[in-house]
């Protein structure tokens, strides 16, 4: 069993495929209620070892977060909160599991599914019409207003996440 991540402060998406590459289980984590980074953290580490242990995952790869200040994306000040969420989640992995965690981009992990983002589209868009089109066993809510609940977003890329990480360790192997 492979689990996918898509680490945030705010929501974060989980993605499990088995042993043939099959969606098994996909969830999320709401982070927004807590009140400190660390109330998000124990909330994180708390959820996230239980799922591990709880099905036996083997690996786990995470989505590799933005590595330079872009103009029109994340602040420089959200990059390294999520740069250092990330490592301490890594390292709660490690330490309650001993499994080393993995990391991919987003934009290679698209590639490894067959997801490719024409110009000028939203990757996160075309990533859940992907999933809506092709995978019977990924589902949505919808909001009144007809649009997509955001954490589906996040239970998304997690789920491209879990497939190119399964991909990945079948190459290995």
């Amino acid at each position: 069993m492979i689990l996918g991540l898509d680490l945030s402060t705010s929501i974060i998406g989980m993605c499990i495929v088995d042993k043939n590459g099959d969606t098994f289980l996909q969830e999320y984590i709401d982070l927004r209620k807590e009140e400190t980074f660390f109330d998000k953290v124990k909330l994180a580490k708390e959820t996230i070892l239980g799922t591990i242990r709880k099905n036996r995952i083997k690996h786990v790869w995470i989505e590799q977060s933005l590595q330079a200040f872009r103009p029109g994306f994340s602040s420089a000040k959200t990059l390294l909160t999520l740069s250092k969420f990330s490592g301490i989640m890594e390292w709660i992995i490690h330490e309650g599991t001993g499994i080393a965690p993995e990391y991919i981009g987003a934009t290679t992990a698209r590639k490894r599914c067959g997801i490719t983002v024409p110009r000028g589209q939203k990757g996160k868009d075309v990533v859940m019409r992907f999933l809506l089109d092709t995978d019977p066993t990924f589902v949505v809510e919808y909001t009144t207003y007809g649009n997509i609940k955001k954490h589906f977003y996040d239970i998304a890329d997690a789920t491209v996440i879990a497939k190119a990480g399964f991909l990945c360790q079948q190459k290995k192997n």
